[in-house]
């Protein structure tokens, strides 16, 4: 029986001459993520949405493109690549275990 539950968590701290640090942790299948391209002000965004939060990624204070903003585009890529990959990795070990125990 699985314990885990979705959820997903929320912080903000708020210190006197410090900058406010949020903190947001999605753990919940119901999480969308999308791309595009806003048409108003053209810009590339990436979205991370779920119930109870909303993260919206674009360019340097809303500009132009910059080469800071196409090296961050290729840290979210190979992130993004590398959850995928530890993702499948655990989940054919989860499979293995699984057929090994029903076997038992």
């Amino acid at each position: 029986m699985n314990e885990h539950r979705p959820y997903t968590y929320l912080t903000c701290s708020l210190r006197p001459e410090s900058t406010p640090h949020l903190g947001v942790s999605f753990y919940t299948p119901d999480l969308r993520v999308r791309a595009g391209i806003l048409l108003s002000n053209p810009r590339p965004y990436l979205e991370f949405i779920s119930h109870e939060a909303h993260v919206h990624i674009s360019t340097t204070g809303a500009g132009p493109i910059s080469d800071a903003d196409l090296s961050l585009a290729r840290d979210i890529f190979n992130a993004a690549a590398r959850y995928l990959a530890d993702c499948e990795c655990l989940r054919a070990e989860q499979a293995d275990k699984d057929a090994t125990d029903t076997a038992a």
